[in-house]
């Protein structure tokens, strides 16, 4: 248990830094007040669902640290690298926007934003009291079942829903109009980790075929 919060702490450290150099630096100027509310908005969500994993299932916190292209298989390696550089691609061109002064977004849509923010991560900590083997990597571990109760009755992955709502939330919480379109082009990738682990999961999930068959929609009920 100790190993585990030396390591949960030392991740959200190196977290915190890398948010602060991703924003601070392209913007060339301490006085961003946007990067540095989103910093405390999703440093605060993202340690609050750690320490609630640390307390309540230390075992999902082992897998949710175990994350990255090497801890992927076949095409999510690629999958998992495009997702990562895209979304600090993001944060450095949204910093940039603020820099140079492309958009004019209001102080209003920024909070909002990190309202968006904390909602993605809050859908995600209800994705995690409900599955137990919501992994960062995709993997089919021993003693896996389908999960068909709370979120996962309304769709087949909420966790990428959240993470939707909280890629939404990022560039106007960092005011960057322009980072929307980036975020749009992103979700192509997510779109392809989902198609590609659904592949996995009816090859290798007892049970997944017949639950796509009574859980319609993957990702926006009645959409998609």
């Amino acid at each position: 248990m100790n190993s585990l919060v030396i390591r949960t702490a030392r991740t959200a450290l190196i977290g915190v830094s890398a948010l602060a150099v991703l924003l601070l630096v392209p913007a060339g100027t301490l006085f961003y007040w946007q990067a540095w509310a989103f910093i405390v908005v999703f440093t605060i969500s993202t340690n609050a669902i750690g320490v609630y994993l640390l307390l309540k299932d230390p075992a999902l916190l082992q897998r949710r640290l175990q994350f990255g292209p090497a801890a992927e298989r076949g095409a999510q390696k690629i999958i998992s690298s495009l997702s990562i550089v895209g979304f600090l691609g993001v944060m450095v061109f949204c910093a940039l926007d603020y820099r140079f002064g492309w958009s004019q977004v209001p102080p209003a849509v920024s909070l909002l934003g990190n309202v968006l923010v904390a909602l993605g991560l809050f859908i995600d900590l209800l994705v995690f009291r409900e599955n137990t083997f919501g992994a960062s990597n995709i993997r089919v571990e021993q003693g896996q079942t389908v999960v068909s109760t709370g979120p996962y009755a309304i769709m087949r992955h909420p966790m990428y829903a959240g993470v939707l709502v909280m890629a939404v939330g990022v560039p106007l919480a960092l005011g960057s109009w322009w980072g929307l379109l980036l975020i749009g082009l992103l979700m192509s990738v997510l779109v392809w980790r989902i198609l590609d682990e659904e592949r996995v999961l009816k090859t290798e999930l007892p049970g997944y075929t017949e639950y796509t068959q009574r859980v319609r929609y993957r990702l926006v009920p009645h959409v998609w």
